[in-house]
């Protein structure tokens, strides 16, 4: 765990990106001003972790899940960024199931194949 709140903070550069693509073309921000936001996302991303932290241990879980963020934006009162947030989810598990689909069906595919292999090495064989 980290001691100091100055210890953690996203890089400028990602910040950078993040606010280029917030903003219109033509508006320029501080370099002040990217340190400023920089520090208050990671305030808020540690303020949101200890919420759903606590989240999680009033369900008797240490692992936070994507639903105890939902929960915890919610009660912060953050109810504007949960449907986005949900389709995101959604999206995300989409992909991960995908994704295991796909792995599961090369494992399938792979075992087909060696038994093929194992079935004419038998013949030849005989």
């Amino acid at each position: 765990m980290v001691d100091k709140i100055e210890d953690l903070s996203l890089p400028g550069s990602i910040v950078q990106r993040i606010v280029k693509e917030a903003l219109p073309d033509g508006v320029n921000v501080g370099k002040e001003a990217r340190s400023v936001l920089g520090r208050a996302a990671s305030v808020f991303v540690i303020y949101l972790t200890a919420s759903a932290t606590n989240t999680a241990k009033s369900h008797n879980r240490k692992a936070i899940t994507g639903q105890d963020i939902l929960d915890s934006l919610e009660e912060m009162e953050f109810e504007d960024f949960l449907e986005p947030l949900k389709e995101f989810q959604e999206a995300f598990r989409k992909n991960e199931q995908g994704k295991k689909n796909k792995k599961k069906e090369a494992t399938s595919k792979q075992a087909a194949e060696e038994t093929n292999e194992q079935d004419e090495e038998m013949i030849v064989g005989e």
